[in-house]
């Protein structure tokens, strides 16, 4: 018997654009040691920079929520006054995510509307 083995070359992976996270760059300042705010920061950059902080912390307590909530249920051990305030907070870590995706779809469209660059795209 005689096998033969073939070479195959790989596919390369598709290139992923750089994303961008908003610092504080053009707002503060170092000044003998500490930081200041710059003589006159532009709104727009504060306003992005606090956004997505914003949006970031969000998702982040959001999923804290979600596994504490999964946690209590966890070591309720059959108690229903357990089960029942782990699924509440289960449910609230869910329509956090909901209302977190959503308004970062409202500042998506207000950066399409108005050309602002209010969160990073």
């Amino acid at each position: 018997m005689n096998f033969q083995v073939q070479a195959q070359t790989a596919t390369p992976l598709p290139t992923v654009p750089p994303f961008h996270i908003p610092t504080y760059k053009n707002i503060v300042e170092e000044k003998g040691g500490l930081l200041r705010l710059q003589d006159n920061p532009p709104l727009g950059e504060i306003v992005t920079v606090v956004l997505t902080q914003a949006i970031y912390l969000a998702g982040f307590l959001m999923i804290v929520y979600i596994v504490w909530g999964g946690i209590h249920l966890m070591i309720s051990m059959g108690d229903p006054e357990g089960i029942r305030e782990g699924k509440a907070k289960i449910t609230g870590g869910i329509m956090g995510f909901f209302i977190v995706f959503f308004a970062y779809l409202i500042l998506q469209l207000v950066n399409a509307i108005f050309g602002l660059k209010v969160t990073p795209s």
